[in-house]
């Protein structure tokens, strides 16, 4: 007995085609809310040029300035003591982290007062209280070891160094805390299993791998530290912006003496910003499938992505 089977009437059964199939026509995606504020964002720009154009200042004393020598001597104080307080605020941060995490409660106390008074009071203020040191201490006497007049040894270097990277080391204490906590505490386990001690632990294990969540933050600290720097001046200590005011007194060209420091400032802080992007992109080696582009591969994709649309139809086509 045969099993009674569907047949497809010729007329409906599909012919074989002759020929390449159709192209198919892709359409790009239109953002025209790019090109409205793209319109408002060249207005808004054109307007402060014309105004900075009109402006009454004298240009050229901004470039007879800016590499001036006293100006040059401002920058390199301003960068000595920002890597100088940023080196201090990195050691003692790590100490102090280590110190708040450990189970001693008089170290962790003791942690916990340092960090809770440098963060909560100004660094204009820790500046000045560094600087007139002297008015309560005539005498710095450290027995056998050393002893000399305060006012000697405050100098407005060593206030200045003080102050920021005694500060710093209250912010650093927190970064390193969070990126110490972010290892998994199997690794630490792990360690302790193949008989190492605890600071091997912490050296070869827990701070190779807290750099990838440590590096990103402390280079905006940094960042910021460079520009804080700019307070230095209030303890006499000649960094660019004092430089720069004391020029401009003496010159009557207040506003583009600024603008002088101002352009220094930006210039330093975009080497930084160069050197940390390069420096997270090393530590995200490992972490990431893909490392973030660098500014050159960026300013490539988007010349010759502009003006093509991110839909799916541009993608087609």
């Amino acid at each position: 007995m045969k099993t009674p089977t569907d047949k497809v009437p010729a007329d409906d059964a599909p012919r074989p085609s002759s020929g390449a199939p159709e192209a198919i026509k892709a359409i790009p995606v239109r953002h025209y809310g790019r090109y409205v504020a793209a319109v408002l964002v060249l207005a808004l720009l054109a307007l402060f040029v014309n105004a900075v154009a009109g402006a009454d200042l004298r240009w050229k004393a901004v470039g007879d300035f800016f590499f001036d020598d006293e100006i040059l001597v401002g920058v390199r104080n301003t960068i000595v003591v920002s890597v100088l307080s940023m080196l201090m605020g990195l050691v003692l941060g790590i100490i102090l982290s280590v110190m708040r995490m450990s189970k001693n409660p008089v170290t962790s106390s003791v942690a916990w007062g340092y960090i809770w008074f440098f963060r909560g009071t100004p660094v204009y203020v820790q500046l000045l209280l560094w600087f007139n040191l002297a008015l309560i201490f005539p005498i710095l006497n450290l027995g056998p070891i050393y002893k000399d007049e305060m006012t000697d040894v405050m100098t407005p270097f060593m206030a200045a160094l003080l102050g920021l990277g005694l500060n710093e080391a209250a912010y650093m204490a927190e970064i390193c805390r969070a990126g110490i906590q972010s290892v998994d505490e199997g690794q630490t386990e792990a360690s302790q299993a193949l008989g190492m001690t605890q600071a091997q632990n912490m050296r070869r294990i827990v701070l190779p791998q807290a750099m990838r969540v440590i590096v990103p933050p402390t280079g905006n600290e940094f960042i910021n530290l460079l520009k804080t720097s700019s307070l230095c001046s209030v303890v006499m200590y000649e960094e660019v912006l004092r430089k720069a005011q004391n020029i401009g007194n003496n010159s009557s060209a207040v506003v583009e003496l600024l603008l002088v420091a101002t352009i220094w400032y930006l210039a330093i802080t975009t080497v930084f910003s160069i050197g940390q992007f390069y420096l997270e992109r090393r530590y995200a080696r490992g972490t990431s499938r893909q490392l973030p582009a660098t500014p050159w591969q960026k300013a490539r994709q988007n010349l010759f992505t502009f003006g093509r649309g991110t839909g799916s139809g541009a993608q087609a086509g």
